[in-house]
């Protein structure tokens, strides 16, 4: 038996071998493998996955380390030993756990059926790995199953994951295909349940079926057409314990099945696994349209170059370390939006009937609260026409629910998280001028979703009482400035469109953050509907996601949440002085007192990086005329709370958001309000980034002098003239030209301080 397995082993090396990494271009800078596990059990990560996919594509093909994934949210654990096998769905960077549908998993031996426990070895079909026996990059992920001397390797296309296992020689070589594997069923939030599911043997080398599941996705109906290689010489079908013998069909709520082949050494095997949210039939076209042939490296190839032109849309001067970093987060923030359209266009409508979209994309899983911040303006930067494409399908939802996705997953909205963050999305999108987008269409969902009330928006109560009471929303004062916020993009893409009423009346209501600020304790506090503020009161106090007045976060993090109008922030609390002694302290205020949640991450202060509300707020020196704090503090920020390790990120990734900031940040520049068309100015850390635009334009950044050491700003040139001015504009990036950073490593605090001239609002930013 050793001698079987060193062999296989043996073979594995030269099988990996035969794909090699990119050895030029972006891609190369790629390592799938960051974010994926954290160092210690005191840290966090990413909760990204390392499985192939293509940009913005519907089939995520990756390794499940945990039979009931829970957390990390993407099923796999840079620190777990084995792997339970290969599904076809995931998410990537969440904290909420969905999909994992279709699990494969090749064995060799007797046919076992449960996952088995991952301390036990032999006691499932479950099997043990080495990361020095794994590998991974854009297109392609490889990896030795060590208790059976099997090589697994994935690509994918959009709708298809290809499997090629190489096995040893075996008389009882198997291909296990779970139906069951879901997330945590015993999960008290959002619970998952197997309501139907279906495995049909079609002939001796087709199989497809389907399953209908519950989750964070309320009701997901996932179908499946799978086609091996070499035809299996039987079957056992099991439906929980019950076993049956070459059967063709089998239905129920924990079913499996087993594919039995006799192998010879180092043979390989391949399955295409076609997925559709529609129909079996709309899987098998979607294979036939994407994957209709066998070649393996063929199709890995094509996937590495769909990134290679998705990456390139930025190109880096910088450290290894640096692009690798850069890349990589290029990579997570366009693993998602999914495009949930079958290549026919037909997809499934949130009101679970089946439409076509013309132009045969309709994207889904948006973690807009994450997002908003920052992601989605990168993608209206460099992608454009994904850009239409993501407004255009959160427009499909207004269609059917009357207002726009707040969180949304496979096509169902799941009410995570709060505020109506499509609003900032839509609104920076029509503003920054990108075609695609009807807007007086746009505007009524707008609208529309900010005075109809739903589920975390009760805009009733919001008109009524001109603040959230707590007593009647929880999530009281996050809620409020929130909305606040997107209020203010409702009045200015009102005041676009020329309707004068709205944006009077919208503009008022994003003034509402006012009525919860608490003079006496300096922070923005709960109130009951009667007007009296919550007590006792504790500024560092945590907050979940609900039953108190803060998302995620403390008094002290939310305060710094009103990007529509920094001026009347400084007012409220005293003054140009007083604001910065605030912001002083909320970078150095220590806290061991308070019991954080597992959002708090990331500290420098009560800065908490692993989290959104804090994104912003080290850019808020550059609006009082101390800029050289927001270099120093971003600096810091850049260069250690990101790696290239599993443990690249010092929170969850959240689809692509914590990526898109160091994107931005490492460039230069941040869009602390996501849709006034301003970015705050930084501190670059990279040598050169040349930004491709959609209309043929580059918009070029050179740092002179960069590096750790020398955080500081020293002197700016725009297009070739002295520039003293702490921010840019969209116009500045759109028009093309070259931005030029001189780094120093000593504050030149007579550069970017007059705070006076800082844009506030979207007019100025023309």
């Amino acid at each position: 038996m050793k001698k079987t397995l060193i062999a296989a082993l043996l073979a594995s090396s030269q099988i990996a071998a035969s794909q090699t990494k990119p050895a030029s271009g972006w891609a190369q800078y790629v390592n799938p493998f960051i974010g994926t596990g954290a160092v210690d059990k005191n840290s966090l990560s990413g909760s990204n996955f390392p499985g192939p996919t293509v940009p913005f594509g519907f089939v995520q093909l990756s390794p499940d380390t945990q039979d009931a994934p829970n957390d990390p949210a993407s099923g796999y654990d840079h620190n777990d030993k084995t792997i339970v096998g290969f599904s076809h769905t995931h998410l990537s960077g969440t904290g909420v756990s969905d999909l994992f549908d279709v699990l494969l998993m090749p064995t060799t031996g007797d046919i076992k059926f449960t996952p088995g426990k991952a301390e036990t070895k032999g006691s499932g079909y479950r099997s043990s790995f080495s990361h020095q026996q794994e590998q991974a990059w854009p297109g392609y992920y490889q990896v030795m199953l060590q208790d059976y001397g099997i090589n697994a390797e994935l690509t994918s296309t959009s709708h298809v994951g290809l499997h090629r296992y190489t096995f040893p020689q075996s008389s009882q070589s198997h291909i296990i295909l779970d139906m069951d594997h879901s997330l945590d069923k015993k999960r008290n939030y959002w619970s998952c349940r197997i309501i139907g599911a279906e495995i049909k043997v079609v002939d001796n080398h087709t199989i497809e079926g389907y399953r209908i599941l519950t989750g964070w996705a309320r009701l997901r109906k996932v179908y499946f057409r799978a086609e091996f290689s070499k035809p299996f010489t039987g079957t056992v079908l099991a439906n929980g314990g019950r076993r049956y013998e070459n059967g063709n069909i089998i239905n129920g709520t924990n079913i499996k099945a087993a594919f039995n082949f006799n192998t010879t050494d180092k043979e390989q095997v391949m399955i295409k696994v076609a997925l559709s949210p529609v129909s079996i039939e709309n899987a098998r076209q979607n294979m036939q349209a994407e994957l209709p042939g066998w070649n393996f490296n063929q199709v890995s190839q094509q996937s590495q170059s769909q990134w290679e032109k998705e990456l390139g849309k930025i190109a880096v001067e910088g450290t290894p370390d640096q692009k690798q970093i850069f890349y990589t987060g290029l990579y997570h923030a366009f693993t998602q939006p999914n495009n949930m359209a079958d290549v026919n266009g037909e997809y499934q409508a949130t009101d679970m009937t089946i439409r076509t979209a013309p132009d045969k994309t309709h994207y889904s899983t948006f973690s807009l609260w994450d997002t908003y911040r920052a992601a989605h303006p990168l993608y209206t930067l460099i992608q454009p026409e994904k850009t239409a494409g993501f407004i255009n399908s959160m427009m499909r939802q207004y269609d059917t629910y009357g207002y726009l996705p707040i969180w949304q997953l496979w096509g169902d909205e799941n009410y995570c998280m709060i505020g109506n963050h499509a609003i900032p999305v839509i609104v920076d999108a029509i503003l920054k001028g990108t075609p695609g987008i009807d807007a007086e269409k746009a505007y009524a969902a707008v609208k529309g979703s900010s005075i109809t009330d739903h589920p975390g928006s009760p805009f009733t109560t919001w008109e009524k009482y001109k603040f959230i009471p707590e007593d009647i929303q929880s999530q009281s004062v996050s809620i409020t400035l929130e909305v606040a916020y997107d209020d203010w993009c409702v009045a200015q893409l009102a005041k676009h469109l020329g309707k004068t009423d709205d944006y009077n009346h919208f503009m008022a209501r994003s003034e509402y953050y006012r009525n919860l600020y608490n003079p006496k304790t300096g922070f923005f506090q709960g109130r009951k509907a009667d007007g009296k503020w919550l007590e006792p009161f504790n500024p560092m106090q945590y907050g979940g996601n609900g039953g108190n007045p803060y998302t995620e976060g403390n008094a002290w993090q939310y305060f710094w949440y009103v990007p529509q109008n920094v001026p009347g922030l400084i007012d409220l609390v005293g003054g140009k002085n007083a604001f910065i002694a605030k912001l002083d302290k909320f970078f150095t205020l220590a806290d061991t007192s308070a019991e954080k949640n597992g959002n708090a991450s990331g500290f420098i202060g009560q800065y908490a990086h692993g989290n959104e509300p804090s994104h912003h707020v080290a850019y808020f020196y550059d609006y009082v005329g101390q800029p050289w704090k927001t270099q120093m503090y971003v600096a810091k920020v850049l260069n250690e709370l990101y790696n290239n390790s599993s443990s690249g990120y010092s929170g969850n990734e959240d689809c692509g958001q914590m990526s898109s900031w160091y994107t931005f940040s490492a460039m230069g520049f941040y869009p602390v309000n996501p849709a006034n068309g301003v970015y705050a100015i930084g501190s670059p850390i990279l040598q050169k980034a040349a930004i491709q635009l959609a209309n043929g334009k580059t918009f070029n950044v050179s740092v002179k002098n960069a590096g750790k050491t020398n955080c500081y700003i020293q002197s700016v040139k725009l297009n070739g003239k002295a520039y003293d001015k702490a921010y840019i504009t969209q116009n500045d990036i759109a028009n093309g030209g070259k931005l030029e950073f001189t780094m120093g490593s000593k504050p030149n605090k007579s550069w970017g301080t007059k705070a006076q001239d800082v844009p506030l609002m979207f007019g100025y930013a023309k």
